[in-house]
């Protein structure tokens, strides 16, 4: 006998073959073709494709053929063809029903890209828990750059969470270690960024160009190591590509261990390490049900380290900038 199943709010919006992929993996692509083709498979009493897409509350009619492949599949599990890219669950800061907040390392990439085998997005299936849903990503952090990183549990906080992100609802404070102080202590570096060479190109540059879209970084000097090195919190009012480091290199302060944008003079000294020194130290966003998320990350060991050997605070505190909402 046929069965019924119900869209949940976690599968809203997705394609109907990804659906069956997420609830029935058993059930080949070929075979819920040819049972769509027949109408066997019904959404809402009416015919569907296997590319549209399925809204929450919607029912699903499953014929026999689909429920007993999932029997099948459960009764005689196939050999893992493929390894796991791996699991994320060590780096989790903070986790309930709707969001994920990871502490992604340095030297791994938010998603996937030229050369790239190993992603955060790659491995966000070890984060389902005892969800059906697989986790998604809400923003991106560069490569070399470290800290908090937000995950959606359901679709419906994906697109919440976005929506502050795009309102400009979050605040997100990164901290990182400067070659050279900046001049003024505290303050705003706006300068429009554009891609260097046109269209794929990963390098960005300050522009006037009709190209380049506003940029606008707020900063401020929470400790010195002669004029040598300075520690500097920087909030992004937007979110443009490289948009910190192309900025505090502006000041001509570039950051310790980003050579594409400082050169030679991102160099660290001693034992401070050549890596990039720059960390997504916290977020503070609307959450999807109502309220606000703050969580904060530490600093990674190369960053650790330096800030041990030039005496600055690992666990500063207090929030450099004021409230947005006072803000000018």
């Amino acid at each position: 006998m046929p069965e019924i199943r119900r869209i949940d709010a976690e599968d809203d919006g997705i394609r109907l073959d990804r659906w069956f992929r997420r609830h029935y993996p058993a059930v080949t692509h070929v075979l819920l073709e040819k049972l769509l083709r027949k109408g066997e498979i019904r959404l809402d009493g009416g015919r569907v494709k296997a590319a549209d897409r399925v809204v929450a509350g919607q029912a699903l009619k499953l014929p026999p053929q689909v429920i007993h492949a999932k029997s099948d599949a459960l009764d005689k599990p196939k050999p893992q063809t493929t390894k796991p890219m791996g699991s994320l669950a060590e780096r989790v800061l903070y986790m309930d029903r709707h969001v994920i907040v990871l502490d992604k390392p340095a030297g791994l990439a938010t998603q996937g890209g030229s050369g790239l085998t190993k992603h955060v997005d790659g491995m966000l299936d070890s984060l389902m828990f005892e969800k059906n849903s697989r986790p998604k990503l809400v923003h991106r952090l560069d490569k070399d750059t470290s800290g908090v990183l937000l995950v959606a549990r359901t679709a419906s906080a994906a697109s919440g969470l976005s929506a502050a992100l795009a309102g400009r609802d979050a605040s997100k404070i990164y901290w990182a270690l400067t070659r050279g102080v900046p001049k003024q202590k505290y303050g705003f570096v706006k300068g429009a960024l554009a891609k260097e060479g046109g269209r794929g190109h990963e390098k960005m540059s300050i522009s006037e160009g009709e190209e380049a879209k506003f940029a606008l970084t707020e900063y401020a000097v929470l400790d010195t190591a002669g004029d040598e090195f300075a520690f500097v919190a920087a909030r992004p009012v937007t979110g443009r590509t490289h948009q910190i480091r192309v900025h505090l290199a502006s000041l001509g302060t570039p950051i310790v261990g980003d050579f594409k944008y400082g050169g030679p003079e991102a160099k660290g000294k001693g034992e401070i390490a050549d890596k990039l020194h720059l960390h997504a130290r916290e977020i503070d966003i609307a959450r999807p049900d109502g309220g606000r998320l703050r969580v904060a990350a530490p600093l990674p060991p190369h960053m650790a380290k330096s800030w041990s050997l030039l005496g600055f605070d690992t666990e500063l505190k207090r929030t450099p900038f004021p409230d947005k909402k006072n803000k000018r």
